[in-house]
């Protein structure tokens, strides 16, 4: 960390039990069963969670990008997150589809948020570069 670093949160999990486990945080907020995708498990899977996660901070950054122009996003704005776990000849990979919604809003403004809004989340920064993301207006 550099001096000009600010650690605002930090987010701890412990997992047993892997894609079959349980995961339950620190403080207690989440505890989660998890089972492979598609298994028809009790339980959601790390493809879901982090789509989740994606999209709850998109729209933070969307709030960010829009109160920069003077505006307050509309209630009904939403992300439809879709991660794909795939696999390929060179092993397993991730991609993403986040479909973002801003009723409301002028389209060519409303891209121009979003495209603002993936620059600044943090789950977009982490992704940029290492797997297919597809980001729209729907």
């Amino acid at each position: 960390m550099t001096t000009q670093e600010k650690v605002l949160y930090t987010g701890k999990t412990h997992t047993t039990g892997g894609r079959e486990g349980f995961a339950r945080s620190d403080d207690a907020q989440l505890e989660v069963r998890l089972s492979p995708p598609g298994s028809g498990k009790a339980g959601t899977n790390p493809e879901q969670l982090f789509a989740a996660g994606w999209s709850a901070c998109l729209i933070g950054a969307l709030g960010l990008a829009a109160a920069k122009h003077k505006l307050s996003l509309p209630a009904e704005t939403a992300v439809d997150a879709e991660v794909d776990l795939a696999r390929s000849a060179g092993g397993f990979f991730l991609r993403a589809r986040l479909a973002v919604s801003l009723p409301g809003i002028n389209a060519d403004l409303a891209r121009s948020l979003i495209a603002e809004a993936h620059q600044t989340c943090p789950y977009s920064k982490a992704t940029r570069g290492n797997i297919e993301v597809d980001l729209t207006l729907a």
